[in-house]
């Protein structure tokens, strides 16, 4: 039986987010439908994290078992004549038997894309947040540095799925502009149900002096999450990379430059 990783990315707009639900259209249920058609036998599929409906990933990374003896370099050919065009396999690479695309991953970065001007993007329409209102980007980028670290992200995080503990290690939090689109990049070693949307909306919140940047460690403490910023909409946040050891991490570093040069980040 062989262990094989798939990268993905996928334009989360038509589905319910990543994990599979009884009655609505989700990329996992879309993604094992096709791997079930290319092995000949039902495929269960394994996600690095679950992407909210409406959310988008760069790179994604997800592994099945399969005894179907199909070359490792035809596996995203075959799997893409049978999948919709929003959803993309661009890389597949076997890995060991006991590798897990969630369990395994060391880290992941989201991005989180902010139109900011009077006017929208049609083009843009559901792979931006549309915000017409002026950002302080300076204060922002003081507000997201107040996110690095280890702490207790029980204030950003929304009622849902239960964790054994909400301490996470943000490795960086920092927002940039280009233009009119402000661009936010969290790493952590895991992330809590809507915590970095959150994180952006009290980022937001800062910026208009709804609260201080300065306020951001006390907030975290207090864990309460009516005292944070809102949940920012989903369609501008996409998962951007996922960092794994071995043959999968390998598959997940390639073509970083194409990629961030194509404008999405």
């Amino acid at each position: 039986m062989r262990n094989i990783a798939l990268r993905l990315r996928y334009d989360g707009s038509a589905y319910h987010g990543w994990q599979a639900q009884k009655t609505q259209i989700t990329v996992q249920e879309t993604l094992e439908k096709a791997l079930t058609q290319v092995c000949g036998h039902p495929v269960k599929a394994v996600g690095c994290g679950r992407t909210d409906a409406g959310v988008h990933a760069l790179r994604y990374c997800a592994n099945f078992r399969t005894d179907c003896g199909i070359p490792i370099d035809r596996v995203p050919l075959a799997v893409n004549a049978r999948l919709p065009g929003d959803i993309a396999v661009t890389d597949a690479c076997q890995v060991d038997v006991d590798f897990n695309a969630i369990g395994s991953c060391l880290q992941k970065e989201y991005v989180y894309r902010i139109l900011n001007r009077r006017i929208p993007d049609p083009f843009l329409d559901k792979r931006v947040c549309f915000y017409p209102s002026p950002l302080d980007l300076g204060l922002m980028q003081r507000a997201a540095a107040a996110f690095e670290g280890t702490h207790d992200f029980a204030a950003v995080r929304s009622v849902g799925t239960e964790t054994r503990t909400t301490v996470r290690t943000v490795y960086w939090c920092r927002a940039g502009r280009e233009g009119d689109l402000i661009t936010v990049r969290v790493c952590a070693n895991g992330f809590l149900y809507n915590m970095v949307r959150a994180m952006v909306g009290t980022m937001v919140y800062a910026s208009y002096g709804k609260l201080s940047p300065e306020d951001i460690p006390g907030l975290l403490e207090s864990r309460d999450r009516r005292l944070t910023g809102p949940t920012m909409p989903p369609q501008g946040l996409y998962m951007n990379r996922v960092w794994y050891q071995g043959p999968a991490g390998e598959m997940m570093a390639k073509d970083t430059a194409d990629v961030e040069s194509q404008g999405f980040i």
